[in-house]
């Protein structure tokens, strides 16, 4: 028969499939003997050759025991002989042989008594290396017992990719009895698994011989289907002595306890580099309304996928805020901010930015307020939505946006309840849980802190700035002689925000005094300071006193106040003469301009600041200086030429060249200096006065 002949073993066809060299039989070697009744030997196969060392001729024909068996155990050799061919049954065991080359040697037998079709009795003799055969049991009981009793779980599938051996192990992991995966394929044992994935892979290895090692999978097994586990796996071909390939072998480590390990390690990485990067991105002005943007969008960026900011109306009033009772109460607030991890329509499901509403205690918003306790609503129902949604419009809106899982965070500073952080997911199929609860309200106690700090700030500002321009000058009347043209500009902070300060006075004789000063300091105390000062300098002008002896006495008053310096430029100008009087206080020189001549600054004594010589008195000279129509006195506080990055030098002089133009009127002077000398961003105020000299009938008196 050759290996193309078909045989029936059972229903179907059964190919004959020659073995390849090196099998089991090939390494046992198993040689077969056969004795005829007297005990000589009649048969002699090649392994008999081999294991013994007799050839076929030397050892056909020839009595075994004489030929095969020491003369010490020829007696019992002849006594099983008889036994066995008695029909006493087959005889098992080890005996020691001799071998031709005089050694001796343990060899594994099997003897049984044979039957030929004339009632001949024969003796068949199995043997084999004992040595050998010992190995190989040794052999096949680890591999048997590492397979068994290894806490990797194991397996080995054909070449078509089907179970043909699964240990207890793999039992346990998987959640099936070894008879559920004998014979099916990965895809029928185990369709709760990526089986694609883990198919390829073992094709890629049949294919290659290349192993895979730690290939990573995640899912639930019957035996824990509640449960994700984590397992990895590698992958390796078998082949057989030969090289044939025979299938894949597979074992498996469940990684599960590590594998969540690592996820809350990193989900703890995660949530540290979130809070890291609001304390970054978050309250980075001091600005309600930009906080709370800034909030929003962080938030969606990680921990949810619409997030928005609500804060109770009467805290942007800059009242104490108005708490609703728990439960009882509706509660007016101001949406402050609305921002979505992706393009969506349910950000016009939120309340408007800007706009004040009441929302009613049944909303979960007004609820988190009231109690100043989170609101988690894990699994949202569509009834839920109602208690979110400002309508029923909006609730039908987030219902089709997939709006699943809530969360509300009430927003807290300092003990006072601010508002509340709202949280939505759409896309992220993960309902909010207590972890994100935590998180949130780490993140919201840090806006809240930004944002009361910026209502404060903003409120401060506020103050300041309606102070100071409560006490600055209305428009000065049109003075004798003189076109006045006036600028003040606050800091862009509230902490800029402060002593400014600049006056036209009347005086006797049609004379008019000229002011600019700068109280040092920011804030409501440097202008509160600064009023004082001017209310004073009004009063010394009216008595028409010399610019050096108002400074006196002004210097006077500001010693007496609690720690306060000021610069001070005083001019009073007399249009009858063209005449102007000057004295400085530690103030920047003003600007001169005069028709077919340079601007230039006045080399004036500069003088010390208000303040700082005490109670003692200061010395300030005054400076003649006269003028005709056409020239042009420009006085200024430091904010207008003084920055952090730039030598006060260049800035004079930049002054002084934006300053060439004399054809421009005052007024667009102003502007021109404003524009080119000021920062979007600059931190102190500024007070500018330009004086144009007009023409002017003389004194007659």
């Amino acid at each position: 028969m050759v290996a193309s002949e078909v045989f029936r073993a059972g229903p179907g066809p059964v190919g004959v499939v020659p073995s390849e060299p090196g099998g089991l039989l090939d390494v046992l070697s198993v040689a077969a003997v056969v004795l005829d009744a007297a005990g000589r030997i009649t048969l002699w196969s090649p392994q008999a050759q081999e294991l013994f060392g007799w050839s076929a001729k030397e050892a056909l024909g020839r009595y075994a025991a004489k030929l095969l068996v020491a003369d010490e155990y020829v007696d019992l050799v002849l006594e099983l002989f008889a036994k066995v061919m008695a029909g006493g049954g087959a005889w098992a065991g080890v005996f020691p042989v001799r071998h031709k080359d005089g050694s001796t040697r343990l060899v594994e037998f099997r003897n049984m008594r044979l039957l030929d079709e004339h009632g001949g009795v024969y003796a068949l003799g199995i043997a084999c290396d004992e040595a050998v055969l010992r190995g190989v049991e040794r052999d096949l009981a680890l591999s048997v017992r590492l397979v068994a009793q290894s806490p990797l779980g194991l397996a080995v599938l054909d070449t078509d990719l089907r179970y043909v051996l699964v240990n207890p192990t793999l039992e346990r992991i998987n959640g099936l009895p070894a008879e559920k995966h004998l014979g099916r394929t990965v895809r029928e044992a185990l369709p709760f698994l990526d089986t694609e994935v883990i198919e390829a892979s073992m094709r890629q290895v049949l294919e290659t011989g290349v192993p895979l090692l730690d290939q990573f999978a995640i899912g639930s097994t019957p035996a824990d289907p509640d449960r994700e586990h984590a397992w990895s796996g590698s992958y390796y071909r078998l082949e057989d002595p030969s090289g044939r390939v025979i299938g894949v072998a597979l074992s498996v480590v469940d990684v599960t306890d590590r594998y969540r390990a690592a996820t809350e390690a990193a989900e703890a990485r995660r949530r540290l580099d979130l809070i890291a990067r609001a304390s970054v991105t978050v309250g980075t002005t001091l600005d309600v309304e930009g906080t709370a943007r800034e909030l929003a969008a962080l938030i969606v960026t990680d921990l949810a996928d619409l997030a928005t900011v609500d804060v109770l109306d009467s805290v942007l009033e800059g009242s104490a805020p108005t708490v609703p009772g728990p439960y009882t109460e509706q509660a007016l607030f101001r949406a402050l901010a609305v921002a979505a991890a992706y393009e969506t329509d349910a950000v016009h499901a939120a309340d408007p930015v800007g706009e004040r509403t009441t929302y009613p205690a049944e909303r979960l918003v007004t609820r988190c307020v009231s109690t100043g306790r989170p609101v988690l609503v894990a699994h949202l129902t569509r009834p839920g939505l109602e208690h979110i949604a400002r309508d029923e419009a909006a609730a039908a809106l987030l219902a089709h946006e997939g709006a699943h899982s809530y969360l509300a965070v009430p927003l807290i500073a300092r003990g006072q309840l601010l508002g509340v952080l709202g949280l939505l997911r759409t896309r992220n199929p993960l309902p909010f849980t207590h972890d994100d609860v935590t998180l949130a309200g780490e993140l919201a106690t840090r806006a809240a802190i930004a944002i009361d700090n910026a209502r404060w700030y903003q409120h401060a500002n506020g103050t300041a700035l309606t102070l100071q321009r409560h006490l600055l000058p209305h428009p000065p009347p049109q003075a004798a002689g003189l076109e006045i043209a006036y600028r003040y500009q606050p800091a862009q902070a509230a902490s800029g925000i402060g002593g400014d300060w600049f006056d036209a006075i009347p005086q006797t004789m049609d004379m008019t005094a000229l002011v600019v000063g700068d109280v040092m300091g920011h804030g409501v105390n440097a202008a509160a300071t600064m009023g004082q000062l001017r209310t004073a300098t009004r009063t010394l002008a009216e008595l028409g006193l010399d610019p050096a002896r108002v400074l006196r006495h002004l210097d006077h008053i500001t010693a007496e106040l609690d720690q306060t310096i000021a610069t001070c430029v005083y001019a009073a100008y007399d249009p009858h003469r063209s005449r102007c009087r000057l004295a400085l206080a530690g103030h920047p020189p003003p600007a001169l301009i005069r028709a077919g001549q340079p601007p230039e600054l006045l080399d004036l004594p500069a003088g010390v600041p208000l303040g700082a010589g005490g109670l003692g008195g200061t010395r300030f000279e005054t400076s003649v200086l006269d003028l005709t129509p056409g020239d042009r006195l420009v006085l200024y506080t430091d904010g207008l030429v003084e920055t952090r990055d730039d030598a006060l030098e260049d800035r004079l002089n930049l002054l002084l060249s934006l300053l060439t133009d004399a054809g421009l009127p005052p007024e667009a002077t102003c502007d021109r200096l404003l524009a080119a000398l000021r920062h979007s961003d600059a931190a102190d105020d500024v007070a500018l006065v330009i004086a144009h000299v007009r023409p002017h009938p003389p004194c007659t008196r």
